[in-house]
């Protein structure tokens, strides 16, 4: 089966990090075909000088959607220019990835979704941190029950950036801002792991002046076994601490507690490939600790996990045999669109002050 032409809309942090590098590390199920740059300063591009390839350049989306060779088009373009180009995407009858935040806001992404369902095309959101390793490390540690019933579930994106980039993410741009760009993927895995909340508390702060870089978002859940369940999602710029915090996870019969991120991003920066035998595996020093109670119910024996090795080209993996083969979704467009719903909230609950209600899911 021939790989799925795609093109790619972004030569920025996007596309020359996370995109570019994925749909290369598997040539058997995509061929970058077209990028498109409005400017390009050689005759490959950006994205051909650096991964020495010759793709088609485009000067315009609509020149590239115009290709009938094109089936995909994947967008990392700032987060307001999403719906637009996505939107012109699947309206020319191409499958479609989107950057997260997916839409700058929640009508924007069910308008898409609606979209692509009328014309049977993929849609699909780049939440890649579902396949961080301490994400998959943490997720194999609750499955195993070794926690027990989790009361307490706390997970920070903490950095110490006291000056602004000068990038587009420092402009006063719909869907800018840490709570859309960090906030994202915490909101994606904590509703992965305890589904929709009840109600959400959240405290945005302009400690930049721009962009909300400190926010904290309290996610409400109903009571399970007597025990109630509190989810706090924390992203600061201005934390001084190395390896920052990760995640603390409580529960009756354990603790979870992980400092430092998952090394693919900083990988893919370095050019590191996939194909690296190190690529994704976590350094011994900042392993997961787990503690947990033993059956005499007074010994507490603590351990250092082996993380789970991190797999960003699992995403791409399922996109490509969701568009060849109709396997299904790992993030569909409906989680991805709640994540977006559920920080408009977040914006609401703080500038009101006040506990809000989280409408029930509609699907």
């Amino acid at each position: 089966m021939a790989p799925i032409r795609t093109a790619l809309a972004g030569v920025g942090l996007s596309g020359q990090v996370f995109q570019a590098p994925m749909i290369l590390s598997l040539p058997d199920l995509f061929e970058l075909h077209t990028v498109i740059e409005r400017n390009p300063k050689t005759p490959r591009g950006v994205i051909g000088d650096k991964f020495n390839i010759q793709p088609k350049i485009a000067r315009s989306v609509e020149e590239a959607l115009q290709d009938p060779e094109v089936e995909l088009l994947v967008v990392g373009t700032p987060t307001h220019t999403h719906f637009a180009i996505a939107k012109a995407a699947l309206e020319a009858g191409k499958h479609v990835l989107v950057d997260k935040p997916v839409t700058a806001t929640h009508a924007e992404a069910l308008e898409l979704g609606a979209l692509a369902k009328s014309k049977n095309l993929v849609l699909y959101g780049f939440q890649n941190r579902r396949w961080d390793s301490d994400y998959l490390t943490l997720g194999k540690v609750l499955q195993s029950g070794r926690l027990g019933t989790v009361t307490d579930f706390e997970s920070h994106f903490d950095r110490y950036s006291p000056a602004l980039k000068g990038t587009w993410k420092d402009l006063d741009h719909p869907g800018n801002g840490w709570t859309y760009d960090l906030g994202a993927h915490l909101i994606d895995q904590a509703l992965q792991l305890f589904g929709r909340p009840e109600k959400l508390t959240a405290f945005l702060s302009n400690i930049r002046r721009v962009g909300n870089p400190a926010f904290t978002i309290h996610l409400h859940y109903p009571s399970k076994e007597d025990h109630p369940l509190t989810v706090i999602l924390r992203g600061h710029s201005l934390t001084v601490r190395k390896p920052q915090l990760r995640y603390i996870v409580r529960g009756t019969k354990g603790t979870f507690v992980k400092y430092g991120v998952d090394v693919q991003e900083d990988q893919l920066k370095a050019g590191i490939t996939t194909q690296d035998p190190q690529f994704a595996w976590e350094p011994s020093d900042i392993a997961a600790t787990l503690e947990v109670l033993e059956e005499d119910g007074k010994t507490v024996t603590s351990q250092q996990l082996s993380s789970e090795r991190g797999n960003y080209k699992g995403l791409y993996e399922n996109l490509g045999r969701a568009i060849r083969n109709g396997e299904p979704l790992t993030v569909k467009w409906d989680e991805a669109s709640q994540v977006i719903e559920l920080i408009e909230l977040a914006r609401r609950s703080s500038v009101q002050g006040s506990t809000l209600e989280v409408p029930k899911s509609q699907n």
